[in-house]
């Protein structure tokens, strides 16, 4: 099979693209204005170096130690030393697919052109990406003021020092090198502190839970469709007038696809309805999902700006030759907004947990208790309450703040900081988790349409979401362990929707 080739250069590079080359394997290749780029900042840092101009990070010790000036004959070895000095992470190692993202965030960022690395480390770097060595870095240890830990691992693995994992084996970075053809990063004047002074990890990490939520929208809005004909919903939540008339964020496009999807639903006929008002959690989806997709976009555009930009101190402008201090590297701004998203995303849980519980109850919905084809003799669906009880409520924890800055380090130096890598993952544990709750919801609303008997009456949407739930769990005529019908409908959800 031939992998996708995608090129880095002057067009716009973007989320979708990481997502491409870090969990499809695409190919990564510099174009001729990236590496334009690239060779302009570069010969700035040498030609101020030779020049004996005093430069953060090439000429002077780094953070508390900016104070400390270095001899000419130590700039190389206080490079290959950087590295070392900040790989101090810790815990679990990071998936591969974060790695490569990781990876592909520092290259982008390199190519924008205001770093300085050389040439032949920035195309070591995609050397390694293209080749599948992937560097084995602890999950844990960066505040978000740059991703110092988690790059100086990568950065030490790709000099030779350190593990990689390499066609599926975790082994000596130099052995790993050495199987793949490549030669160990030669680092020069700049380069061990280009490579980590950046936020590639939340960057890289926040393009790869982008696509996450994309998909889970699709499905969530398959899932809401679906409930909505086995609850015997009203329609007029989604009145395209109605939502007009206070137009808020992404409500209007939520009612659009709601009602895409309900095309030729018997639902739309006149006292189809149960009732002439819903439960909020019915009523209110195209305002609370309309919340998420306003929160999805402004997480798309924070995490685009950081990918396609320079956000190094300093930064190079190399047309004005220039070298610059600066705190471009501080993702306050990113951080709000993915704060914002897993808060949107938990709202959205809340949501569903509660239409689950909804459809379940024999008062609200009109339906056997808990769904059970067997009446008061079967469990039903009973004991998903709990699992969906308690994973809403660990997705309303993980939705509390924590971006507000953490100690001062450096000797006082370092005194603000956005906890980007740690808000981004917490986010992404809030995705895995409602897909969890997403599948429950397609899973008990396949089933209230099925003891409903509106099968044949449902909308195109339901109809294919029916389909899709059916084609992995079969219907529940008797208690059985459902774990494995979960696992199977939220790996469903965890692809785009078909």
């Amino acid at each position: 099979m031939t992998l996708r080739m995608i090129m880095l250069d002057a067009r716009p590079f973007g989320a979708a693209e990481v997502a491409e080359i870090a969990r499809r394997n695409a190919r990564l290749v510099l174009g001729e204005e990236a590496m334009r780029r690239i060779r302009a900042s570069r010969a700035v840092i040498e030609h101020l170096t030779q020049l004996g101009k005093p430069i953060y990070g090439v000429t002077t010790g780094l953070g508390a130690c900016v104070d400390t000036p270095l001899a000419p004959a130590d700039l190389i070895a206080f490079q290959h030393s950087v590295p070392l000095s900040h790989s101090m992470g810790i815990g679990p190692a990071l998936p591969i697919e974060a790695v490569r993202a990781m990876m592909v965030a520092r290259i982008s960022g390199m190519a924008a052109g205001g770093t300085g690395a050389s040439e032949r480390v920035v195309m070591g770097l995609v050397a390694a990406l293209n080749a599948g060595v992937h560097p084995v870095i602890p999950a844990w240890g960066s505040m978000g003021a740059a991703d110092l830990a988690p790059l100086g691992h990568m950065a030490r693995a790709l000099r030779g020092d350190g593990d990689v994992e390499f066609q599926g084996k975790v082994m000596p970075s130099a052995e790993g090198l050495a199987l793949a053809g490549l030669e160990p990063l030669d680092l020069r004047e700049k380069d061990g502190h280009a490579i980590i002074v950046a936020n590639s990890l939340s960057t890289g990490t926040a393009c790869l839970y982008l696509e996450d939520v994309a998909h889970l929208i699709d499905w969530s809005m398959a899932a809401v469709a679906l409930n909505y004909e086995a609850f015997r919903s009203s329609l007029t939540a989604i009145d395209e007038d109605a939502l007009s008339a206070r137009p808020a964020f992404g409500q209007r496009e939520i009612g659009a696809r709601l009602r895409a999807e309900l095309e030729g639903s018997g639902l739309w006929k006149e006292n189809a309805a149960r009732r002439i008002q819903d439960p909020l959690s019915y009523r209110c989806v195209p305002q609370v999902w309309g919340g998420l997709l306003y929160a999805f976009e402004q997480a798309r555009l924070a995490t685009e700006i950081e990918l396609t930009h320079s956000g190094d101190n300093p930064v190079i402008l190399p047309a004005a030759e220039r070298i610059i201090s600066n705190g471009n590297f501080d993702l306050t701004a990113l951080t709000l907004t993915w704060e914002q998203l897993g808060q949107a995303l938990a709202h959205c849980a809340v949501g569903t947990a509660n239409r689950c519980m909804k459809l379940m109850s024999p008062t609200v919905a009109e339906l056997p208790r808990f769904l059970s084809a067997r009446g008061g003799s079967r469990q039903g669906y009973a004991e998903l309450q709990k699992p969906l009880a308690g994973l809403e409520a660990e997705i309303r924890h993980l939705a509390n703040p924590m971006s507000l800055s953490p100690l001062a380090v450096s000797d006082g130096i370092e005194d603000q900081s956005s906890m980007a890598p740690r808000v981004v993952a917490k986010t992404a544990e809030i995705i895995e988790r409602l897909r969890y709750l997403v599948a429950m919801e397609l899973i008990f609303a396949a089933t209230g349409v099925e003891l409903r008997g509106v099968v044949d009456g449902m909308g195109v949407g339901p109809q294919r979401t029916y389909a899709a739930v059916r084609a992995l769990v079969s219907p529940l005529d008797d208690d059985r362990e459902m774990s494995a019908d979960m696992t199977r409908i939220a790996r469903m959800v965890v692809g785009p929707r078909c």
